[in-house]
């Protein structure tokens, strides 16, 4: 039937189809990445722009034709497709595929674990794949709160937000939105070198992660208190927590799915972290210090799989 595929739209189908690649496949190595793309992209401006005068205003035209020349990309994929039906299907399926990190992410963090168990400095090397923060000095309890911190911001980063732009833009929004995050995670960072430069990065992607980073927060710890129902904790208990745990966090958005985690998990994160040798002081979300254990991340790897489950079946019955 033109326009659908069984009973699901194409957009439906596409992001459908999409997520359940990345389900089973993840990010392969051996594939060429467009994220990558963007990366090589943003370095290379990045090497050429960040020196002299007018830092902050060559940082936010960057940030702004960036973004822009990624969703004119997306919509120029749709517009040239759309009289091939099924392969329009699957190409925008693999866009989805490739905006989604939620595979490699669980991945990345059960293996944080994994190499910790091995040794120390094996659990530095492994946790510092996926942070920004400096890793050589971390103990411990230092990387794994690293590791299920990094879990909770990106479930928003890389896997909600790129659902959430999908279904209110299209495959150009997820781009875009793609491209926001990757400007972000390269040069929106207040150090020295970045301050000027990035500012305009990390502001639009702040706007970029308002809502998404919420519905992040509230689907954690709706099916988080549906797993632990029996703990004696109230939902309310656990919204107020994160409400006022939440908004402490440097970042307007980050907060919210960390503390959420960090409510479901009774534990504590933030504290002061070490970024490009600068010292960067966070406070505290959570008011346990306990110690993260292997059922810890395994609570929290299939949260985070509900999650994604939940919010992809969302989005198609939006899509629909």
């Amino acid at each position: 039937m033109e326009g659908s595929l069984i009973f699901l739209s194409l957009p439906a189908a596409s992001l459908l189809l999409g997520w359940l690649l990345d389900l089973l496949l993840g990010d392969p190595r051996w594939l060429p990445h467009p994220v990558v793309g963007f990366g090589k992209w943003i370095a290379l401006w990045e090497r050429l722009l960040n020196r002299g005068r007018h830092r902050l205003l060559k940082g936010a035209t960057l940030a702004v034709f960036s973004i822009l020349l990624a969703y004119v990309l997306g919509l120029a994929l749709i517009f040239f497709l759309q009289p091939y039906h099924y392969l329009s299907l699957v190409v925008q399926a693999v866009v989805v595929f490739y905006c989604l990190a939620g595979c490699t992410l669980r991945r990345e963090v059960k293996a944080v674990f994994t190499a910790l168990s091995v040794s120390l400095e094996a659990g530095r090397r492994q946790v510092g794949r996926i942070v920004g923060r400096d890793t050589a000095d971390l103990n411990e309890q230092e990387i794994r709160t690293a590791a299920l911190e990094t879990l909770a911001e990106n479930l928003s980063d890389g896997v909600i937000a790129p659902l959430f732009y999908a279904t209110l833009l299209g495959v150009p929004g997820m781009l875009a939105y793609k491209m926001v995050n990757t400007l972000d995670s390269m040069i929106g960072y207040r150090t020295q070198r970045y301050n000027l430069f990035g500012r305009a990065a990390a502001r639009i992607d702040d706007v970029a992660n308002f809502i998404p980073a919420r519905l992040t927060a509230l689907l954690m710890t709706l099916l988080g208190w549906l797993y632990t129902i029996g703990s004696g904790r109230s939902f309310l208990s656990h919204c107020q927590s994160v409400i006022h745990n939440g908004r402490k966090h440097l970042s307007p958005n980050a907060g919210y799915p960390e503390a959420a985690l960090a409510s479901l998990l009774d534990c504590q994160f933030g504290g002061t972290h070490t970024y490009f040798g600068e010292p960067c002081p966070k406070p505290l979300i959570g008011s346990n210090p306990r110690e993260l254990t292997l059922k810890d991340l395994t609570f929290s790897l299939r949260l985070c799989l509900t999650v994604e489950l939940v919010a992809v079946v969302i989005c198609c019955i939006i899509l629909k």
